[in-house]
């Protein structure tokens, strides 16, 4: 007999919203207090790397910016944890992370959507090329918790500031990660538009696969 079975588990859904509502805040913020020191190098002649727009950035100063992205950090590692102590023990992962026996499955999904190629059959939620894009989404999301948490206790962690190259330059791995991360936004929203309102919706409704 075939029973339905939700696409996306409750818990999956609000890790999911959780994350997309902390990374907003984290990403506002973090340009309200990068705002206080626009630089990575020690402005020496005293240039701004950039200026970001206030309209973009959040806390108003750097105090009021510290305890945004303090306060939503904590929930964002907070929304990680609870992920993985759900993902790990029933396997859920493997609906989104890639493995190496899936890589020749890369360039026919690219060829059909940057090309008009084919599309290739499909037998699990997500195809390769989406699986590499939230594989490499969570690495970022494990790699901000990582940085952010040096920058946070550079003193009692110091170890973990010696491992990146110092804290300046835990400051850009922390800067490219979040980046990084925000520039998978758009790719991730026309994925989403290809696969039409049904995925979209599925997101919020838990969907209905069969199996």
């Amino acid at each position: 007999m075939r029973r339905a079975r939700l696409e996306h588990p409750a818990v999956v859904r609000l890790c999911h919203w959780l994350a997309v509502i902390s990374v907003a805040i984290l990403a506002s913020s973090g340009l309200e207090i990068f705002a206080a020191f626009p630089t990575f190098g020690d402005k020496i002649p005293q240039v701004d790397l950039f200026s970001p727009p206030e309209s973009i950035r959040l806390g108003g100063w750097l105090g009021g910016a510290l305890q945004w992205h303090l306060s939503f950090a904590w929930l964002f590692v907070g929304t990680g944890l609870a992920y993985l102590a759900y993902e790990l023990p029933t396997g859920n992962y493997r609906q989104v992370l890639i493995s190496i026996s899936e890589r020749h499955g890369l360039w026919p999904m690219i060829r059909h959507y940057f090309f008009f190629g084919p599309r290739p059959a499909q037998n699990e939620t997500y195809n390769p090329l989406q699986k590499l894009a939230y594989t490499t989404a969570l690495g970022l999301g494990a790699a901000l918790m990582v940085t952010g948490l040096g920058l946070y206790k550079p003193v009692q962690l110091s170890w973990l500031v010696s491992a990146f190259g110092g804290f300046r330059m835990l400051r850009i791995w922390h800067f490219a990660a979040m980046t990084a991360l925000i520039a998978f936004v758009p790719g991730h929203l026309v994925m989403v538009a290809l696969h039409g309102w049904s995925n979209f919706a599925s997101m919020w409704t838990g969907g209905d696969s069969r199996g």
